[in-house]
């Protein structure tokens, strides 16, 4: 691969957008914007400080946008930007992949359980 990975910058945004909910909120975005809570919803175990967190994370890196949404109750949805759009291709790819080669892992992870025995 040949890349720097001593670049701090670079290792903190890969912290920031690689991070277990960030992933899937941006998986559960790919298709449309989504309110707080339908976000929450395809989430599941995702505590609402955690995704509080991630969606700020996400935002504050322009890779979500936040919409307030007047109605007779104030509500929130979140969508992807033009930027957070780039990350769909690399995403679906490492998705894929996961279902591709989840076999072969979770053969690999037996393996080495009772190795480890």
């Amino acid at each position: 691969m040949g890349h720097d990975t001593s670049n701090h910058s670079s290792r903190l945004l890969l912290d920031q957008i690689t991070d277990k909910w960030s992933v899937l909120i941006l998986m559960a975005l790919c298709d449309r914007p989504l309110r707080f809570n339908e976000i929450k919803r395809c989430l599941d175990g995702v505590t609402q400080k955690a995704l509080t967190q991630s969606l700020r994370r996400l935002e504050r890196s322009g890779i979500l946008a936040r919409r307030v949404i007047p109605s007779s109750q104030i509500a929130v949805e979140y969508s992807i930007t033009p930027l957070g759009r780039t990350l769909e291709g690399p995403f679906t790819a490492l998705f894929a992949w996961t279902v591709d080669y989840s076999p072969q892992v979770l053969q690999s992870q037996a393996e080495f359980d009772q190795r480890a025995i």
